[in-house]
């Protein structure tokens, strides 16, 4: 939702009984009211209203409202029900065997929670906004979803942090890492991460809330209209939530790999079972920096150029396909993540094959008598 929401600032929201709706939106000024439609994506109201002129073919925009009516909730119900089932069953493998339960697993657990968080505060309003205008559940709870929205996103991305960190410390110094790598140092650091996330995310709650355009039209966005920077805001969320976490990540693998390929056992060889660690480190290099580049990467570049009106003015069919896109790509990572760092696990891969296909064997407590 907030991903959304995001590309949609400048609605008025000073309702008054006596000043008709459209009155009231165009009262701000023509500015103000350009730089709403500027910076609106699939918002279907500012087409509705007739507000084609800064608009490319209107024809081709209301076909694509259609489709995107139609595909857009039938994405987010697939990644609902993929990221739901992937991110519980990792949550339900762990905590159901013993031996599973390491520090790079008790991270995996909580990535998973993160994610199923996300997706539960995240599509089902995103849902609703894209097949219907109005925002029925209050001023109260659009801030409160806004804001564990936003905690969450926080939360599964540096999570991943922590894993890398992790990974790092087995990797890089292996031996004097055992006594850090124990699971109660990963609960506390599971726990101050979430405080930390908890309250760096406060001023969401603030910089949230239900704009108005009629009593029919409405719904939760963030408010430009109370004097927050929109820029600002979306700066802040890519450098927080997205160039900061890449770099640590890309940095922690870079040093990690460094390690390994430059590392020699003694007589000068390099040992056929170094050289499948190489190539499995390298391997899950290349999916956890590229999948998590790829997944966050286009949804920040749009909000950024959005909110510096760098996006353009004039919307067409073309640019609003590919706000979608880049919103569909960032949940979908909630959704691949369990296949990423759980399947390319052999411990989860037999975890998993336990869940669905291991039939518990009867065996007697005392032999039976003849």
């Amino acid at each position: 939702l907030y991903l959304k929401q995001f590309l949609n600032n400048g609605i008025d929201t000073n309702r008054s009984s006596g000043t008709a709706p459209m009155e009231r939106f165009s009262s701000i000024g023509e500015d103000y009211n350009s730089r709403w439609r500027a910076n609106s994506s699939t918002e279907w109201l500012p087409i509705h209203e007739n507000q084609t002129e800064d608009y490319d073919n209107g024809e081709d925009l209301e076909m694509v409202e259609e489709i995107l009516g139609i595909v857009v909730p039938v994405l987010f119900s697939v990644i609902a029900v993929v990221g739901l089932i992937g991110n519980a069953l990792v949550v339900v493998v762990v905590l159901c065997n013993r031996q599973m339960r390491s520090t790079t697993n008790i991270l995996i657990i909580n990535l998973a929670v993160a994610d199923l968080l996300f997706i539960v505060f995240c599509v089902p309003f995103t849902a609703w906004d894209y097949t219907l205008t109005y925002w029925p559940f209050g001023d109260t709870w659009c801030r409160v979803v806004q804001y564990l929205v936003i905690v969450c996103a926080c939360a599964s991305i540096y999570t991943l942090v922590l894993m890398s960190v992790d990974r790092y410390l087995a990797v890089v110094h292996a031996v004097r890492s055992m006594s850090i790598r124990t699971q109660a140092n990963a609960f506390r650091s599971i726990m101050l991460a979430w405080v930390v996330i908890f309250v760096a995310c406060v001023p969401a709650l603030f910089s949230h809330g239900v704009v108005f355009i009629d009593d029919l039209h409405s719904f939760c966005t963030f408010r430009v209209d109370e004097g927050y920077s929109l820029a600002a805001f979306h700066i802040t969320f890519c450098m927080v939530g997205f160039v900061v976490p890449l770099a640590l990540i890309f940095a922690l693998y870079a040093l990690m790999l460094k390690r390994l390929w430059l590392s020699v056992p003694p007589g000068g060889r390099v040992s056929a079972e170094n050289t499948r660690a190489k190539r499995r480190v390298t391997r899950l290099v290349i999916v956890v920096v590229l999948v998590f580049a790829v997944c966050w990467c286009p949804v920040h570049v749009v909000l950024v150029l959005k909110s510096v009106d760098l996006y353009g003015r004039r919307m067409d069919a073309p640019r609003i396909v590919v706000q979608i896109t880049s919103q569909v790509l960032a949940y979908t990572n909630s959704c691949v993540n369990p296949f990423l760092y759980a399947f390319l696990s052999e411990s989860f891969r037999k975890g998993f094959r336990k869940v669905f296909f291991c039939k518990r064997k009867v065996v007697p407590r005392h032999p039976p008598r003849l």
